[in-house]
């Protein structure tokens, strides 16, 4: 296979006609742009059938940054659309495969914590409360996500207190003042 293949490929696949396949091959941002409409379009499928061989083709790309970059995208997306974390791990342990031929040691380690981030969130999201142990096994990215994110009181003042960075820690301490301020005011109007 080619570049110039495998970016034809990828437009076609993606039903993509109007970006020029000889552009994104001599110049790897508007290549990296193109992979973010192809991700763009493999993320809003239903089906996953396709995911891992388009991971598979992007990360054949000579220049590794552009191709963790359109990867990371396509984990941060399916991520967001799963409805469990059981979902979202059976999809991820498909790509890792694909993950391991990444020739910088530095992105596949990226994009294996992106994908654990993830698995972490979702869990949250689907009730469970982590112990500050696991919290600190996340990045200060994810804690920043959750703090921002998290509508749950045992989340958040875990993040209050077990947060990494100062700012995730107020962000949570904020929110979590803001939520109780605003029960208490549903409180007082139902009564």
């Amino acid at each position: 296979m080619t570049l110039r293949s495998d970016v034809a490929e990828l437009l076609a696949g993606a039903g993509i006609l109007d970006a020029d396949v000889d552009d994104a091959v001599a110049d790897e941002h508007v290549r990296s742009s193109v992979y973010r409409r192809v991700v763009s379009v493999t993320a809003s499928s239903r089906s996953r059938d396709r995911d891992r061989a388009i991971v598979a083709t992007i990360l054949r790309d000579p220049i590794d940054i552009v191709s963790k970059t359109a990867v990371v995208a396509l984990v941060d997306r399916i991520a967001m659309k799963v409805t469990s974390p059981a979902e979202f791990q059976q999809w991820s342990a498909e790509l890792l495969p694909e993950i391991d031929q990444l020739k910088t040691e530095g992105y596949r380690e990226f994009i294996r914590r992106r994908i654990h981030d993830w698995l972490f969130y979702l869990s949250i999201e689907d009730g469970r409360v982590p112990t500050p142990v696991e919290l600190a096994k996340v990045t200060d990215w994810m804690q920043r996500v959750l703090a921002e994110e998290s509508t749950s009181p045992a989340v958040l003042a875990l993040l209050t207190e077990s947060g990494n960075r100062k700012k995730t820690r107020n962000i949570a301490k904020n929110r979590a003042g803001s939520r109780q301020l605003r029960m208490k005011r549903v409180g007082r109007a139902s009564q």
